[in-house]
């Protein structure tokens, strides 16, 4: 490793690929786990490949390395998992609901569930932003 070279961007840019794919097959194999409605799940990987590769492009058009993006995109994805899991019975009803043809007018998103998913994402952001200086 070279003076200005982080612990993660000093590896292959093949390897943080790969890391950032990783993250995302582990999002939405969780996330069409615990929302059991085919739509959703057909649908949801490809924003996720349409919003990551929009965000690393954006970033790397503001001056940021592609992998220093990669790392902080993975990051805040597995975040977003981690942040979302005390809301998996929540998502499972829902999907129930949904699937049996019942519409809310509102889901209720418990605000100490928003709480944690937003403080799981900040810090697993900030490890990456850690990782990738």
């Amino acid at each position: 490793m070279t003076q200005g070279e982080s612990v993660l961007t000093s590896v292959a840019t093949e390897w943080l690929w790969l890391l950032a794919v990783t993250a995302l097959v582990i999002h939405c194999s969780v996330m069409a786990k615990w929302i059991p409605v085919q739509r959703f799940w057909t649908v949801y990987p490809f924003i996720w490949v349409v919003c990551g590769t929009g965000g690393v492009a954006y970033g790397a058009w503001r001056g940021f390395a592609v992998e220093d993006m990669l790392v902080v995109c993975s990051f805040a994805l597995i975040g977003l998992t981690i942040g979302m899991y005390p809301t998996r019975k929540l998502f499972a009803e829902w999907a129930q609901e949904i699937n049996s043809g019942v519409t809310r007018e509102r889901y209720d998103y418990p605000r100490s569930h928003l709480a944690f998913c937003g403080a799981s994402v900040l810090v697993m952001s900030a490890a990456a932003v850690l990782l990738v200086r």
